[in-house]
Parts: structure tokens; C-alpha cells; sequence
């Protein structure tokens, strides 16, 4: 099975169709390739591309133009995220369609849920690094 949570110590060894219990307390914020967005990864699939993770926005943080190469779903635990397009606030979710191309920003910080069948695609150069 290719799917894990990459920080859950308690996985180790358990059969591959047993639930996977996360406790997210215990996985540590880790920096993405942006300043002031952080994550924790509750699900990875490195073969299908799936993930799940939490995101910690800090005010004024931006994810730079990208694409979204299949569905992309966020919900909103608190603060809000916002685009071009709107802005999306606590307590509510906003899905994109695959090819579907922004910048998403927060300017009071957020934290949120998102959930992607596939890798996003940046057009920065950071990201290609």
C-alpha cells in the first residue's frame, strides 16, 4: 500500500486493511515552500498523487499562481483564505475544478483542510527547486 501518514509512529506494522488512527496532536507543522504557510500531511498516496493535509496560513501569507491538475477541496477550521474569484471563511469549503489557476492568499491567517487528488503545478520558480 502506498498511502500513509508520513509522521504517524503508530502505523507501523499494522495489517493493510486495518483503519489508520491519527493523532494529529502529535505530527509536527513542517514548512512548505512558502513563507508563512505551514502543514501537517494526514494522508500522502505517492502513486495516485492523493493527499490530505492541514494548513496553517499566517496573516499575509500567499500560495504564488498554480494550477490545480485535478479537483481541489478546502475547508476553512478558522480565519479565511481568498482569491481573485472570492474569499472563503470559517466554517465553510470551496472546491476548484482540475485546471482551474490562481493565487490564494489569506490576510488574517487561516487554518484549513484540504484534500487534492493530485499534485497542484506552480509556475514560480521556488517551487521547481
Amino acid at each position: 500500500m502506498t498511502a500513509h501518514t508520513p509522521k504517524a509512529a503508530n502505523h507501523t506494522g499494522l495489517d493493510p486493511l486495518a483503519s489508520r488512527y491519527v493523532d494529529v496532536g502529535e505530527i509536527p507543522w513542517e514548512p512548505t515552500p512558502y513563507p508563512g504557510v505551514e502543514w501537517k500531511v494526514l494522508l500522502k498516496d505517492e502513486e495516485s498523487g492523493l493527499l490530505t493535509a492541514l494548513f496553517k496560513w499566517a496573516p499575509g501569507s500567499e500560495l504564488p499562481f498554480h494550477e490545480h491538475t485535478d479537483i481541489e477541496q478546502t475547508f476553512v477550521l478558522e480565519g479565511s483564505i481568498e482569491d481573485d474569484e472570492g474569499e472563503v471563511t470559517a466554517g465553510n469549503f470551496v472546491w476548484r475544478p482540475a485546471k482551474s489557476r490562481h493565487v490564494a492568499r489569506s490576510r488574517n491567517g487561516a487554518l484549513l483542510l484540504g484534500t487534492f487528488l493530485r499534485p497542484n503545478r506552480f509556475f514560480d520558480k521556488q517551487a521547481a527547486e
